[in-house]
């Protein structure tokens, strides 16, 4: 880890993000993107967590490259007007048109996945017209014999592989000029096992911008060490939307392992 990487982890506050998964308007978990289980509606999610304290919301829309359709607008736009923390948007998206519409539906940042390996010169394109903190890069990897690293990227929710190391992947998204990583373990993809820790600072090693790290969480105790490994915010689903976990109480087990976060001022109780 660099210097500066290590520095960045230490000093500035983690970020707990719950992620909406949402297919067919509304928000679904599996394990391993397969057999989908309702967990509720995006914008009344979305609503709550932001009450709750959490620092971000994710919403992806999990099956708008498989079947080859925009990011749902509508459902966009009512949840960006029901919450007031940084909204994250992915799903679809493959041009410098598509990141427009999604900002000006109300998403803070986008997150491109399909886009940017078919074409992965729509990174220098998208951060020229609307600067690198914009622009996530979401690679979905799982572990592979093949790969350099030991990991390859996937893509259409783990169904299809991509055919490039996610170490060198990663490297070469930041060298385009994404400004974020949301690294998704499809291996511990809603197994809530534990974060892939290895793959977190295999990743580390080679960037400098920030990390959040994605899929395994089960229990609090899974999230710290995450950060360790140099996630700058933990994102969680299936921990959050059925209930194991409350928000707070990550930001408990975080803080109480050294590590800084934000606090949130006395939020309105939400009912769920």
């Amino acid at each position: 880890m660099s210097t500066r990487s290590r520095v960045f982890v230490v000093t500035v506050a983690v970020r707990v993000i719950p992620c909406l998964d949402v297919h067919a308007g509304r928000v679904v978990k599996g394990v391993n993107f397969v057999a989908l289980r309702d967990a509720g509606d995006p914008v009344e999610l979305g609503s709550f967590y932001d009450a709750e304290g959490a620092d971000e919301l994710t919403f992806l829309d999990i099956s708008a490259s498989v079947e080859g359709r925009e990011t749902t607008l509508e459902v966009v736009r009512r949840t960006a007007e029901t919450v007031f923390i940084p909204l994250t948007v992915g799903g679809g998206i493959s041009s410098v048109d598509d990141v427009d519409v999604l900002l000006r539906a109300g998403a803070d940042k986008v997150a491109i996945n399909t886009g940017a390996i078919r074409r992965p010169e729509v990174i220098g394109e998208i951060t020229a017209r609307f600067g690198n903190q914009v622009l996530v890069l979401s690679v979905d990897a799982r572990r592979a014999d093949w790969a350099p690293s030991g990991f390859e990227v996937t893509t259409h929710g783990g169904r299809t592989a991509a055919e490039l190391d996610a170490i060198e992947w990663v490297r070469r998204g930041v060298d385009q000029g994404v400004g974020e990583i949301l690294l998704n373990s499809m291996d511990a993809d809603g197994t809530t096992d534990g974060f892939d820790l290895e793959m977190i600072r295999a990743v580390r090693a080679v960037v400098d911008v920030p990390l959040i790290a994605s899929g395994g969480a089960g229990r609090v105790t899974d999230f710290p060490p995450a950060i360790a490994a140099g996630a700058d915010a933990v994102l969680a689903a299936t921990v959050f939307h059925f209930g194991t976990l409350r928000i707070a109480e990550v930001k408990s087990a975080i803080e109480a392992a050294g590590f800084p976060v934000r606090h949130a001022a006395l939020a309105p109780t939400a009912g769920h």
